[in-house]
């Protein structure tokens, strides 16, 4: 696939506007042969200043680890993004059309005692009622390990805010970690 394909889909995908405020994401992660392996929760607060737009996202796992990561996102021109991470590997590249955002990035991927360096080709997907569905396929050394499953929603008033601050909502009972499986 290639972003310019989405030209013309809506709801157009504005990730400076989705992302500014409070966001949640629910997600999983499936190894190549399709098994579960990692659900999480994301809450994210984004700002925009106008030229760069900060992410900072925090990861709750099912099996109660926790994890931070801070996107810093510059939009380049109309279509393009550069961004940039502590375990991202150099810069993250973006291209945005119609309702579509594809990322490809490197990340160093703790894996167990381990860190991987692995690939993403990353695909968001904005849906009416402001649903945002991205899909992540990450592989190393060109081979495919697994895929990524996001879906996101915007935190738009203060029952969202409470549930979004709830740690309850992570109940997803016994789930085997990407960690601890080493793959």
């Amino acid at each position: 696939m290639k972003p310019q394909e989405f030209a013309d889909s809506e709801p157009r995908l504005v990730i400076e506007d989705y992302f500014a405020g409070r966001s949640r994401a629910w997600g999983l992660f499936e190894d190549r042969f399709g098994d579960l392996r990692r659900q999480f929760v994301v809450d994210i607060e984004g700002r925009w200043d106008g030229r760069e737009l900060v992410l900072y996202e925090q990861f709750t796992y099912a099996d109660g680890e926790r994890a931070r990561r801070v996107w810093r996102i510059v939009k380049k021109d109309e279509h393009t993004y550069e961004g940039r991470a502590d375990d991202v590997v150099g810069t993250a590249a973006g291209v945005a059309y119609g309702n579509a955002l594809n990322w490809r990035y490197n990340l160093d991927l703790k894996v167990g005692d381990k860190t991987w360096r692995v690939h993403f080709d990353d695909w968001m997907f904005l849906q009416p009622d402001g649903v945002l569905i991205n899909r992540a396929r990450v592989s190393k050394f060109g081979v495919e390990i697994g895929e990524v499953t996001l879906v996101f929603r915007k935190v738009v008033d203060a029952d969202d805010i409470a549930a979004a601050a709830e740690p309850s909502m992570l109940a997803y009972g016994s789930v085997t970690s990407l960690r601890a499986s080493g793959k």
